[in-house]
């Protein structure tokens, strides 16, 4: 069984309803995650669920390890500095399972992989009209079309009116913003940049635990006023 139907038939909830917001839905994201591990064995798959067990961000914050390992700028990295970059993300991962996957992505036997392409494999695939709404928020909150936000434009649009924690008063807007805005941040630092491709990556990995296209559709649009 693949990640995918892993994560969709270990979960009971009627992800149709309007109930739950993206906050929840990643929570239960990381938990189906570190659930479905335990039944998959191929390395690409693995890599991606241990990505997800961190959240909707794992997947981008692996890209931006990656990023800076490429010192070059040649979107390209050799075995030794996959490994480091592996290594560095602190993942679960074998090392006959990373040699697995360098062999999986060297696909010219170059001894060398593509990062974009790697990152691309790894995420959790869209169909396109979910990947339309992404699309449309990113291109909401980029207003100067130069394809990056910064994290302050998402506080001056983000919603959290849908969140539960926000209706019960247990959480205020700001905290609730503060949180999500933490998820496109590296490593503590504040007022950063977001691109078009982070932004994909953390929506990939919330699209995943959704299986209706009609509730992501809406949580999209209430979370960006679409």
């Amino acid at each position: 069984m693949t990640y995918e139907g892993k994560l969709k038939t270990d979960s009971n909830i009627a992800w149709h309803r309007p109930q739950a917001s993206p906050f929840r839905v990643e929570e239960e994201l990381m938990q189906k995650s570190a659930r479905a591990l335990s039944t998959i064995t191929d390395p690409v798959e693995r890599l991606r669920l241990l990505c997800l067990t961190r959240g909707a961000s794992g997947i981008m914050e692996l890209g931006r390890i990656f990023r800076k390992m490429d010192h070059g700028g040649r979107k390209q990295l050799n075995k030794a500095e996959f490994f480091t970059g592996i290594k560095n993300s602190g993942l679960d991962l074998s090392h006959e399972d990373a040699e697995k996957l360098f062999a999986h992505f060297d696909t010219a036997n170059r001894g060398t992989i593509n990062v974009d392409e790697f990152i691309k494999q790894i995420r959790p695939p869209m169909n396109d009209g979910r990947r339309a709404i992404v699309d449309r928020a990113f291109r909401k909150l980029d207003k100067s079309g130069d394809g990056v936000i910064a994290t302050e434009d998402l506080r001056g649009i983000y919603s959290c009116a849908a969140n539960p924690r926000y209706k019960s008063g247990e959480e205020t807007e700001e905290l609730l913003i503060g949180k999500f805005l933490a998820n496109f941040e590296s490593e503590g630092t504040v007022g950063g940049k977001v691109t078009l491709e982070e932004f994909i990556n953390y929506y990939s990995g919330i699209s995943v635990s959704m299986e209706d296209d009609c509730y992501f559709d809406l949580v999209m649009r209430q979370a960006y006023k679409l």
